[in-house]
């Protein structure tokens, strides 16, 4: 079996967010950048299949030669093989062009994306990979099983959870559940050294449009002042809550 990762170069959640030219653009300077946390659950279940079931696994992203230490990270972690479109990641639609093509080129039976990336949470790029070539998609996967060339797919919908069976090849949109956060993989330093000689091949974006435009990014408002009551002061606490809280 030959399975893609499909990962995101995403900020660190405790990073500072700021913006540039009017807002209209984000600002990477002093930014720690990492592993999308939904594409990471998927890169430990693909090495699952690996160790398991001999799997192959390569990992794609699609960005200039900063993401690249992500990419090695996730070569440390234990993928065989990293792949780097050079190109900006403009929007999802043009990112999911991208990745279809290295898709579509490497004759994968398993391709594994997170549901959404922590930065923009679009959520849009493996339904969009899924209907450019024509394979079968879950989203929201939440734990997933390969027999030969049959899938079981788990996934979480409103008020509960369904199982779904179908076949390779398959695309997902994987999330917290797909493994346990402990399951989450450390790279070691024996994994480190071994991430130096593997092969991490860059190749050109294909011609593709952008369907979108960022205009402007506002960062949440500031959070309002406290306003502490009395513990023994209960009916002030109840109207603070009632009038302007309107919580009750």
């Amino acid at each position: 079996m030959k399975i893609l990762v499909c990962i995101s170069n995403v900020p660190d959640t405790t990073s500072k967010i700021n913006f540039t030219d009017g807002d209209t653009k984000f600002d990477t300077n002093g930014v720690q950048f990492v592993i999308n946390p939904n594409d990471e659950f998927g890169l430990t279940r693909a090495m699952w299949f690996k160790e398991k079931q001999g799997a192959a696994v390569h990992v794609a992203t699609v960005g200039n030669n900063t993401v690249e230490p992500t990419i090695r990270k996730a070569l440390a972690i234990g993928a065989d093989e990293g792949i780097r479109i050079d190109a900006a990641p403009t929007d999802g639609f043009y990112v999911a062009r991208q990745l279809a093509e290295i898709v579509k080129n490497g004759g994968y039976d398993l391709v594994i994306a997170g549901r959404e990336s922590i930065d923009y949470n679009g959520g849009m790029v493996p339904g969009i990979m899924a209907t450019l070539l024509d394979m079968n998609f879950v989203n929201t996967c939440i734990g997933l099983e390969i027999e030969g060339n049959q899938a079981t797919a788990h996934r979480e919908i409103d008020g509960g959870k369904e199982t779904i069976s179908t076949t390779l090849p398959l695309i997902i949109g994987g999330q917290k559940g797909l493994v346990e956060e402990s399951d989450l993989r450390i790279p070691n330093m024996r994994g480190i050294m071994m991430a130096r000689k593997k092969a991490l091949n860059v190749v050109a974006p294909v011609d593709a449009p952008s369907q979108t435009t960022d205009q402007k990014f506002e960062r949440p408002p500031a959070k309002g002042p406290v306003k502490l009551v009395d513990a023994g002061n209960i009916q002030e606490l109840i109207d603070l809550l009632h009038n302007e809280a309107k919580v009750i």
